[in-house]
């Protein structure tokens, strides 16, 4: 597997896609910073995906760093889990897209130091729409689901945004 890409937005290389009837394989992260996939992000969720065709299957487990209420995942936090999951489709699709549109149904509560275990793939591709969906499991209960939005996008898009790399600590721990 080639190694984490420091330039934001890019798919990968097509010659590393697994085959769409093959066992789903590591998908890489886009972006060693970033806060779902990035290894080098000290607070984030360190995301690890895997995906064959148009779907998508890993786990984020929740340390204290993501907790909202005591002992609980904060909401915002599994919505970017589920968000995150299924933005791996894109490098599936070897395509850039961001998130339109993205909606959670919080099925029940996701303890700190749990394992969310996490399954979804393309439900359909319209145009530059790209509609996705993803469940997340405690165990065999359904935790969460998510549903959404993606709009395929060229590099340029994220052009404005890529900053040179801050002197000095860049998080607050």
């Amino acid at each position: 597997m080639r190694e984490d890409r420091t330039t934001v937005g890019v798919p990968g290389d097509p010659s590393e896609l697994p085959p769409e009837d093959g066992p789903p394989r590591p998908l890489p992260s886009h972006y060693s910073k970033c806060f779902g996939c990035g290894v080098e992000h000290p607070t984030g969720l360190h995301m690890q995906m895997a995906g064959s065709g148009q779907r998508v299957v890993g786990s984020f487990t929740v340390t204290e760093h993501h907790q909202g209420a005591p002992g609980l995942a904060h909401g915002g936090v599994v919505a970017a889990a589920m968000d995150e999951a299924m933005g791996f489709l894109l490098w599936l699709l070897q395509t850039l897209a961001v998130t339109a549109h993205l909606e959670v149904d919080f099925r029940r509560p996701v303890p700190v130091g749990s394992i969310l275990e996490l399954e979804g793939g393309v439900e359909r591709e319209e145009g530059r729409k790209i509609f996705a969906r993803m469940t997340g499991r405690l165990g065999d209960e359904v935790a969460v689901e998510a549903h959404a939005l993606f709009l395929k996008v060229r590099a340029k898009h994220f052009a404005p945004y890529v900053q040179e790399p801050a002197e000095g600590p860049t998080y607050n721990p």
